[in-house]
């Protein structure tokens, strides 16, 4: 059986599809490109913008034209199950959490599933699905359901098991990645998970995806110190304006954010802080857009994920008014797109000479490849003998088109 796997979104869906992936590899399955002619085709959509409907629904007609048998699962599927279905060569549509049947279902077999077994050099790792929060334009919770964690001795067993195959880095992620524990019969936290998986394992190192600021707690950060936890951290803002968090029902105010990141840097060495902005949002005018710009330069992210604001149906933001014209979003778009490559910039710059802990990704041409480094940069690195997912020390030396290049040093 020749099977294509083709994913849109989250680092969540990456997880999954990699879960998938692995435990059909392990069946004797052949995973192939779809310009390969697949026999079937498992498409895992994504519902977080229009765009991500609009791109999950040209994904499944691709597949469909490429004349293979069309499985289609993910969060745009969860909510638009009949509409998915009305595409031509769809076969069969499979709910959010009985995703991972999907390996059952074509092997006819109910085999252990494999979490260790990844084309990535940095796997991921899904410790917790699902969100009990309710922003008001979000529509993932009615997707994914109420918080889900993974009991900790699962969580480490995985963890175990994919350093046991000699990757040098798993990212733990999550839908609500900092809940996690608190739906579990014995209560734990991340922050838990976090020591015993330090403690079980030997020289993995550990990456976190997306927290909310009210949840990276000091404790965290000491936690952080350990040259195990990669310094980087990804803390959605959404907006500068106190009066737009709350139409949001985000849970803390601007200044509040501000001084949080701002500790943060304080605390954890060379810190690579990333956050999310939406544009755009009912209510936001000139004056709340200058209150986001004006937060934004003031924090050092190291990068930053703008969004225009899209409707989602279903949520409160849905029915709210319209108060900004597409001229003045495009407008604010490229005022934060013009300041995050200033600190993009000024961010890489500031890594000339250091000493870089990086994972090797793609080849790059003779004895250069593509890598991660603790801090979250892409930096293209000269090597001799050394392959995919080794994790080598780095000196860069060079900003050249926007990239770090640099080559291994003892």
């Amino acid at each position: 059986m020749r099977v294509a796997l083709l994913t849109l979104g989250c680092r969540v869906n990456q997880a999954e599809s990699a879960v998938i992936e692995g435990t059909l590899k392990e069946n004797g399955v052949i995973i192939v490109d779809l310009k390969d002619n697949p026999d079937i085709c498992i498409v895992n959509t994504c519902t977080v913008t229009s765009k991500s409907d609009y791109n999950s629904r040209q994904l499944v007609r691709r597949a469909a034209r490429a004349g293979s048998k069309v499985i289609v699962t993910g969060c745009y599927s969860q909510l638009r199950p009949h509409d998915v279905r009305a595409i031509p060569g769809v076969a069969e549509v499979v709910e959010n959490r009985k995703k991972y049947e999907i390996a059952k279902m074509l092997t006819g077999k109910s085999t252990d599933l494999s979490f260790s077994l990844s084309s990535r050099s940095r796997p991921h790792l899904k410790v917790q699905d699902g969100c009990n929060f309710r922003c008001s334009y979000c529509s993932v919770p009615q997707a994914r359901g109420s918080s889900l964690s993974v009991v900790p001795e699962e969580v480490i067993q995985r963890a175990q098991a994919i350093e046991s195959k000699g990757y040098r880095e798993i990212v733990l992620t999550g839908i609500h990645l900092g809940t996690y524990g608190q739906d579990l019969r014995v209560k734990s936290t991340l922050n838990i998970l976090l020591k015993k998986l330090l403690v079980a394992t030997h020289f993995v190192r550990f990456r976190l995806s997306s927290l909310e600021i009210g949840e990276i707690s000091d404790e965290i950060l000491e936690i952080m110190q350990s040259q195990r936890i990669c310094n980087h951290l990804h803390v959605p803002l959404q907006s500068g304006s106190t009066e737009i968090l709350r139409l949001m029902s985000r849970r803390y105010s601007a200044d509040h954010y501000r001084r949080r990141v701002l500790l943060f840097s304080e605390k954890i060495d060379n810190l690579s802080l990333g956050t999310d902005v939406i544009v755009g949002f009912p209510g936001e005018g000139d004056e709340e857009f200058y209150h986001t710009r004006n937060l934004i330069r003031d924090i050092p992210f190291s990068y930053l994920h703008i969004f225009p604001y899209s409707p989602r149906p279903g949520t409160r933001a849905a029915s709210m008014r319209a108060t900004s014209s597409r001229e003045a979003v495009a407008g604010r778009l490229a005022v934060l797109r013009d300041l995050a490559a200033v600190k993009r910039d000024a961010y890489m710059r500031r890594q000339l000479n250091r000493r870089l802990a990086v994972i090797l990704e793609d080849s790059r041409g003779e004895n250069l490849r593509c890598g991660t480094s603790g801090n979250y940069l892409k930096i293209l690195v000269s090597v001799h003998g050394h392959g995919k997912g080794t994790l080598v020390y780095v000196r860069p030396t060079e900003l050249v088109d926007g990239m770090l290049r640099g080559s291994t040093i003892s």
